[in-house]
């Protein structure tokens, strides 16, 4: 789908109405709706019609310009540092830095390797005490790292799998660290 014609559609207007305030044919529209390239007059004609930027009408639909591959990627990079403090999360950043893949998906997975790491780093620190206060048998440290490093393997997986069938991620927080 054009950016025209979810612009278009979004402003309730028909292409006879568009090419009336545009002064651009209905011909033409149909053309760009299509697939044709938005350049020059048209394309200055059309966004002050449509009162959007001229980057907003040319601009690639996200699906295009985002490298699924390339995020599964660094999703995966995480998996083999999931007992590594820190290394779980430089090694997508650093990738993410050096291929310039700067998107919200790629930010939601480091943000979500973080707060794991402070989540988990915190809870391990903690055991010890915990094992004190409920005097347990057991000692809790090695108990709470199993289940940490198991729960970032999941969360590292589902993501995966989100990212084929759905080309997001399944398991996301409501912000960003990074």
């Amino acid at each position: 789908m054009s950016n025209l014609l979810k612009y278009r559609e979004k402003l309730n207007l028909t292409q006879e109405e568009l090419a009336e305030k545009s002064g651009i044919s209905v011909r033409t529209i149909q053309r760009i709706e299509a697939g044709a390239n938005l350049k020059g007059h048209t394309l200055n004609a059309i966004a002050k019609a449509l009162d959007i930027s001229k980057e907003q009408l040319t601009e690639k639909d996200i699906e295009e310009k985002t490298n699924f591959q390339l995020i599964k990627l660094i999703n995966f990079s995480s998996f083999p540092f999931i007992i590594i403090p820190l290394a779980n999360i430089i090694v997508p950043a650093v990738i993410m830095y050096f291929k310039k893949e700067y998107n919200l998906l790629t930010k939601q997975l480091i943000t979500i390797q973080i707060m794991w790491s402070l989540i988990s780093g915190t809870l391990i620190f903690l055991s010890p005490f915990f094992h004190r206060v409920f005097e347990t048998q057991i000692r809790l440290t090695l108990p709470v790292l199993i289940i940490a490093v198991i729960s970032n393997a999941l969360i590292i997986i589902l993501n995966a799998i989100s990212l084929d069938k759905h080309k997001n991620i399944r398991i996301k927080l409501n912000f960003n660290l990074i």
